[in-house]
Formats: structure tokens, sequence, C-alpha cells
């Protein structure tokens, strides 16, 4: 029989916020795969708990992976762990997990600490429809074009940052969906210096002009206003995008035409009509 793969969360800040069921987990399997096996040491001899670790990251999460997968299906069961937070999501444990169900390897979730969450329960913005966006790529056009694919998504969205970040990205943010969107800006969640401070994006550019921005941050943007959104489909625009190059438009003018009148992105309208007129 196959072992299983334990997901145990981990504490994001507060060791308090580690669960019982967390700690017996950790205490009953075989060994314990951990981001950073530094990092996890620490939490384990807190807590009086003596298992054989092995790294799995994002460096080396194929190798491993496999490794881990050999030792599950002999009959070890394995406890996954982040440095904080839940494993798997935004994070290389999802292709374990993946290999896991391809492999019939049972796969349980102990429950516990999640900053996305937790950032998004005090944020004071709508709560019962979220996008989790995670961190934003730190190319500029690919950047750019997410933030414009974002600008009429209705749900309220969730980003994580670092603070030699934090400036950078509120200034795409206030181009990208302008100054007066909301914005919560949680800090330190669960530690000692922990803060939430609710502006608009306008708002919080001048207020780091000025202030330097301290520990790891959760961004929880308001979303766009019903009004906001696009009335047009995309198939109908792409399909108004053809039209017009038929009747003697530049295929890219075309598309940035229809996305000024429709809200919708031109990148998209332009990627969409490209490749119908590769297969027409």
């Amino acid at each position: 029989m196959p072992g299983t793969l334990y997901l145990v969360a981990t504490p994001i800040g507060n060791l308090g916020d580690f669960s019982p069921r967390a700690v017996e987990t950790l205490g009953g399997v075989d060994f314990i795969a951990a981001e950073d096996t530094r990092v996890s040491v620490k939490l384990l001899n807190h807590f009086g708990i003596q298992k054989p670790l092995t790294s799995y990251h994002e460096h080396n999460h194929v190798t491993a992976g496999r490794s881990i997968l050999q030792r599950l299906l002999a009959g070890e069961s394995c406890a996954l762990v982040t440095d904080a937070g839940t494993p798997a999501i935004s994070d290389p444990g999802e292709d374990l997990v993946r290999l896991c169900a391809e492999a019939g390897i049972p796969v349980l979730a102990i429950p516990g600490c999640c900053a996305a969450v937790n950032a998004l329960a005090v944020s004071g913005l709508p709560t019962g429809r979220f996008a989790f966006e995670g961190f934003l790529t730190v190319n500029k056009k690919s950047r750019r074009e997410r933030l414009e694919a974002l600008r009429t998504e209705e749900r309220t969205m969730i980003f994580h940052e670092a603070p030699h970040k934090l400036r950078g990205t509120l200034a795409d943010f206030c181009a990208a969906f302008g100054p007066q969107r909301r914005i919560a800006l949680c800090r330190e969640l669960t530690k000692l210096h922990e803060e939430t401070m609710r502006m608009t994006l306008g708002e919080a550019v001048a207020y780091y002009e000025t202030v330097p921005p301290r520990g790891e941050y959760v961004l929880v943007l308001e979303g766009a206003a019903p009004d906001d959104a696009p009335t047009v489909s995309v198939e109908d625009a792409v399909a108004e995008v053809l039209a017009l190059r038929d009747a003697g438009a530049r295929l890219k003018g075309a598309a940035a035409q229809v996305a000024g009148r429709t809200g919708l992105s031109k990148n998209q309208l332009y990627a969409a009509a490209l490749e119908l007129s590769g297969k027409e």
C-alpha cells in the first residue's frame, strides 16, 4: 500500500497558530519535505519533533518530487511544509500533489494559516468572490499585460509583494486601475508589527513616497464596478476586429479601436484575431 502525503500548513508568524493536529501529523509521518530545512528545523525543535528532513523547493522540485513519490509508493508517509503558510498554494507543492494524484497516492490537507485568506478577511473589501494572483512577474511587458487583463475584473484581487518592490507595484496598480480604486495593504500578518491600512491607490502611492515599506505585504485590491465590465463578448469583439480588417484596416489598429470601445484588452483581441487569421 502506498503512503500518504500530508499538506501541513505552518504559522505565518505566530507559532501559537500551529494546530495540535498539525503537530501530531508531523510527529507521525516517516519524513518531512520542507521548502527550507533550516527554517523548518526551528519549528520542529520548538514543538519537540524529531523527523528526517528532505529539501523540496522551487529549484529542485522536479528531481526531489520524483524521489518523494518513490518513497510514497514504497509505503512511507510524508508531510510537506513551506516556510510559512499552506503548501501547494502559489507553491511548487502543486506539482507534487499532481504526481500523487496521477499515481493514486492519498493526499490530505492539514489546515492552518494562509496569508491571502487572512488578509482578505481583514481587508474590509467584498469577500464573496475573489481572485488570487500571488506575485506579479517582474517582466515589465508581461506585468503590464497581466494588469491590463485584470482591469475589468469584478472580483476582489489578492497579491503578494516584497517591501523593496511595493512602491513600483503600487504605481503600476494606479496606472492600470486608477487612483480611486480601494486597496488594503496588510503587512507582517500575525507578527509583532502586524498592520492593515485601507485607502485608495492614489493615497497609497502618496503615503509610501515618504514612508519606507517594511515587512512582507499582502495587497487586497477592490474589483471593478459592474459598469466598468465589458458588455461585448470576446468572440463578438474579435469578429468585429476581423470585419474592420476585411474593410481595409490594419489588424493591430482594428484591435485598438474595438478595445477602446468595449473595454476589452487590446492585446487579447489582437492575439485572438491573429490566431483566427492564420486559420483562414
